[in-house]
């Protein structure tokens, strides 16, 4: 396998700062996920209200977060990376704020979609920041290090939450984000100086008001999918509506170009549109056995739930080490090699799942280290795959685009896997019908590494001597 004799660009000071002041913000929407999950009974009692309700302040958040990713091109464009950075942290603490001080459930749900509009932004421009700061040569590292700290979330963030609602109260929950904001902001005003915005670029108007809206009908359908005790024809309705405005969407886009909200001639780079399939691909196996693994050591192997979380860790392990070894592969040997390597190992942990789910705890753990560092590995290759050839101001909207579309894959993978459970449940017993869904997720990873041999093999090429000032400028995007 051909590699880059002269060795990786290293990633320097400036860069690793430039990480770490990102990571400060970053931290507080990834923590957010997750914490408020184990706020929902407590929730429920506070406010005198159904379990069904108060979840849509967990759905309120993920749907608006999805609303806000297409507009992260036109925002950056328009005035900066630097001052949307700030304003979607500011728009989070607010929402923070409010949701702390919420009165009712109602009031709560309209308050995390607040929130949620400010973190929708937080991770699509930390990508983008870095992909444009690191450049091809260096993209692997720093994704898989950027990643580390993003795996940590479901691990800490319940315990965090239990912690928070132990001693202090559900209000708390939110108002913990209050001084982390702050430390972002302070971080932000004093260090992070990237490229100035390209000019005062004009909305897609008609784009938004069919690409946002689309969007989120189709989150919101497969959301309502997933509960099959819903009426299904809501969700048909969202889907089928979804569809026809990403459609409109497409034949709005083509006609406009570079000046829609999102530019679909990037798929005209052969890298981006296979990066773009494998993250489709990547989100489905990730999220539909996060669905099931906690599902499958309840049910199946009858697991207290209070021991449920410990057994699920070995998978955010084994995807923090996957991000590691794999960043630092993927820019000396190219993306081809660490997707097959981690689609391999993605395999071979729902393997297990499949055929020895009776096996040891042990085993299943060493299963779940398998597909965490898989689905790493392919994560990593996809986000070197899918910057290596884009001109620097094509980088946000082809993240937004790369977010929605993995959204989208995870939600789909979602409900596939829940409604093969309910069938299978009603007609197979208990380890059988967990078995055979994991199969559909194995399904998820095979058709992942079918895609895998149209990823570049060789890692990026040096840059020549005459750009060696302007990969200077580049990098020089966090002072001291």
């Amino acid at each position: 396998m051909p590699t880059n004799s002269a060795g990786p660009e290293p990633l320097g000071r400036d860069l690793l700062r430039l990480m770490g002041v990102l990571l400060a913000g970053a931290s507080v929407a990834l923590l957010d996920t997750t914490i408020v999950a184990v706020a929902m009974e407590e929730l429920t009692r506070a406010f005198g209200t159904t379990v069904r309700t108060a979840q849509w302040a967990t759905t309120g958040y993920l749907l608006a977060m999805a609303a806000a990713i297409p507009l992260l091109g036109w925002l950056t464009d328009r005035w900066g990376a630097r001052r949307v950075w700030l304003g979607t942290l500011w728009v989070f603490l607010v929402g923070s704020v409010l949701c702390g001080l919420a009165w009712s459930i109602e009031s709560l749900i309209v308050f995390r979609v607040v929130q949620g509009l400010g973190a929708g932004l937080i991770l699509p421009l930390v990508q983008a920041i870095l992909a444009g700061a690191a450049g091809p040569q260096r993209i692997g590292r720093v994704m898989g290090l950027i990643g580390i700290p993003g795996q940590l979330a479901p691990i800490l963030g319940p315990v965090a939450g239990g912690l928070v609602l132990g001693s202090l109260g559900w209000r708390w929950i939110f108002l913990v984000n209050i001084p982390l904001c702050l430390l972002a902001l302070a971080l932000a005003h004093r260090h992070l100086h990237p490229p100035p915005p390209r000019g005062r670029a004009r909305l897609d108007l008609t784009g938004a008001l069919l690409l946002v809206p689309g969007t989120v009908a189709i989150l919101a359908g497969l959301t309502l999918a997933d509960d099959l005790s819903n009426s299904p024809t809501t969700a048909v309705g969202l889907l089928a509506g979804g569809a026809a405005l990403l459609a409109g969407f497409v034949l709005h886009a083509r006609r406009r170009g570079e000046a829609a909200l999102i530019d679909l001639r990037l798929f005209r780079y052969r890298s981006f549109s296979t990066a773009t399939v494998m993250m489709f691909l990547s989100g489905a196996s990730l999220y539909g056995p996060m669905l099931l693994l906690p599902l499958f050591y309840q049910q199946a192997r009858g697991v207290p739930v209070g021991e449920v979380g410990w057994l699920v860790a070995p998978q955010g392990l084994g995807l923090m080490a996957g991000l590691w070894v794999a960043g630092r592969w993927a820019d000396r040997s190219g993306p081809r090699i660490v997707a097959l390597t981690g689609a391999a190992l993605a395999c071979a942990g729902l393997g297990v799942f499949v055929l020895a789910g009776g096996a040891p705890l042990p085993v299943l753990s060493a299963g779940l280290v398998a597909l965490g560092a898989g689905l790493g590995g392919i994560g990593v290759a996809v986000s070197a795959t899918a910057y290596r050839d884009l001109p620097a101001a094509a980088i946000p909207r082809a993240t937004s685009l790369l977010n929605v579309v993995q959204r989208i894959g995870a939600s789909v993978g979602t409900v596939v896997v829940a409604f093969v459970l309910h069938r299978l449940l009603a007609g197979l017993d208990t380890a059988t019908a967990f078995a055979h869904t994991f199969a559909w997720a194995l399904g998820f990873a095979a058709v992942a590494a079918l895609v895998v041999p149209f990823l570049p093999a060789t890692a990026p090429a040096p840059p020549p001597p005459a750009d060696t000032h302007d990969a200077e400028a580049r990098t020089t995007t966090c002072e001291p």
